[in-house]
């Protein structure tokens, strides 16, 4: 409707016998630090890698105390053993798997026979039959070979292992109290024609290697009962089907020498079944420990390094943020002569004549922190030149404020969110450049750390064929925590930006 004069009654008072007052602010304030939070935690990708992060960092924290292993526990038999678990292995889990090739009638006989004597049968199952004809005296004759899997702990079965007399009976006391065979009868080499010399080898043999078997297919023993030959005397359990006269031990010039299933051997020595849910290593070192081991040195070194850097480049970028002019350009000169030192160089020309006399750590250290503190000091350097001619800055100056002040009270505090959260982004350039360091053996921080992940790195790619695990494992910890940091430094970032606030509504 349209009026060409309105009229007064149409009009009336609001509030006519009513007092206005400034009503209180009904929203609660919302600080800077707040506010980057809560846009940090609409970046999915970074809460994500955020979580991530922290269960790797409580990885590395407390799997070295928890995981029942220390660096010292090396077993030279267990040695880049895939992942196992007596617990889980017959679930099909961490059952120590390993493909053999090519395996004839002869070695079949052998694992079966590792199984039959000691229990632990190394066989999980065949994977493949080959069948081919050759000529034998003028024959064709078929042969099968096949593919198996075997469980590598089991497979190792039975080896030769000497004592002398304490230690001898030191092993029968803990087999009679813990009922755990260790020590099996002794075979001699001339009970099996001299065919073998083999110790899981405990059976008669046929000219052509095959076990030899009785007519229910059992398998016939060839342990020893020559009593002349006999070490130190035996007063421990027997196996099964022990007439009691069978040899454990043979003598060998002041000590004696027994076959020992290695499994049971291994529990004896230290206390517990061999457990690796990742596998060893090339030293038979337990890689679930030596990766927490290795990545616990990883992030507090590259802690240690930010904070150095973090220190020298605030302190260096804001005199030349503050000052300008010719000692801005000065000490501009003196960083693009640092930076051009390539930090190969400088690590090993440290690592050559330093280390011995400060340390390989400290050397180490000395030589990210030569150059390492560039880029936060032309960070600061930015923010000290944005911030300076600020309204606030001359009202300070014009208080009186000394130079000490404005630099460290007024200024700096304002640059401090971007020059921490940049931080982050530093910590995995650093853990990538000591990764490098110690996998191409410019560095060794072993008897330091217990190891590293670029020593296990390396240690796997000479074993990548064999052992890929050992080359896997430490290779997904260390992507995965370079690509967390990274993208949780970017969420940082962006949260911490004020220029970016309101960019994500």
């Amino acid at each position: 409707m349209t009026y060409e004069k309105i009229p007064a009654e149409k009009f009336r008072f609001v509030q006519e016998n009513e007092k206005l007052h400034d009503k209180e602010l009904q929203t609660k304030a919302r600080g800077f630090f707040a506010d980057a939070m809560i846009r940090f935690s609409k970046n999915k990708s970074s809460v994500i890698a955020a979580y991530i992060l922290l269960f790797l960092v409580l990885y590395a924290i407390f799997v070295p105390f928890i995981s029942g292993y220390t660096a010292n526990d090396k077993d030279p038999m267990y040695v880049n053993y895939p992942a196992f678990n007596s617990k889980l292995a017959p679930y099909g889990i961490m059952n120590g798997k390993y493909v053999m090739g090519s395996q004839n009638d002869k070695s079949m006989d052998i694992w079966y026979g590792v199984g039959e004597e000691t229990g632990k049968n190394p066989v999980i199952r065949v994977v493949g039959t080959h069948e081919t004809t050759v000529k034998k005296r003028g024959k064709e004759v078929v042969q099968y070979t096949y593919d198996i899997e075997v469980n590598r702990y089991y497979a190792l079965g039975i080896m030769y292992r000497n004592f002398n007399q304490a230690d001898y009976e030191k092993l029968q006391a803990w087999q009679n109290e813990t009922g755990i065979q260790v020590i099996y009868p002794y075979v001699d080499p001339e009970d099996i024609n001299g065919i073998s010399d083999n110790p899981n080898i405990w059976f008669k043999l046929n000219s052509d290697g095959t076990a030899k078997k009785d007519e229910n297919g059992n398998y016939i023993p060839a342990y020893s009962t020559r009593a002349d030959k006999q070490g130190f005397e035996y007063n421990s359990i027997r196996i099964d089907g022990d007439p009691g006269n069978w040899v454990y031990s043979t003598a060998k010039s002041g000590s004696v020498q027994c076959r020992i299933l290695y499994y049971n051997y291994y529990i004896y020595v230290n206390g517990h079944e061999p457990s690796y849910i990742m596998g060893t290593n090339v030293m038979g070192m337990d890689m679930f420990t030596c990766i927490g081991l290795g990545a616990r040195f990883s992030l507090i070194f590259a802690i240690l390094v930010s904070a150095i850097n973090l220190t020298i480049g605030a302190i260096y970028g804001s005199i030349q943020g503050y000052y300008g002019g010719w000692i801005d350009m000065t000490l501009d000169r003196i960083s693009d002569v640092l930076s051009g030192v390539p930090f190969v160089v400088v690590t090993t020309l440290f690592q050559l004549h330093l280390a011995q006399k400060v340390g390989v750590v400290p050397s180490f250290l000395f030589a990210f922190v030569l150059t390492g503190w560039i880029s936060m000091a032309a960070l600061t350097r930015k923010q000290f030149y944005r911030f300076k001619g600020q309204e606030f800055i001359l009202a300070a100056r014009t208080l009186g404020a000394s130079d000490r002040r404005l630099m460290f009270k007024h200024i700096f505090p304002n640059a401090i969110g971007t020059i921490i959260t940049s931080c982050a982004l530093i910590i995995p350039g650093v853990i990538g450049s000591e990764t490098s360091m110690t996998y191409l053996g410019i560095v060794d921080l072993t008897t330091y750390a217990g190891t590293t992940i670029g020593t296990l790195l390396s240690q796997g790619n000479a074993a990548v064929t064999t052992a890929p695990h050992a080359m896997l494992w430490p290779s997904m910890f260390l992507g995965l925590l370079m690509i967390c940091f990274n993208l949780f430094g970017n969420g940082l970032r962006d949260a911490f930006n004020p220029t970016t606030r309101g960019v994500e509504d």
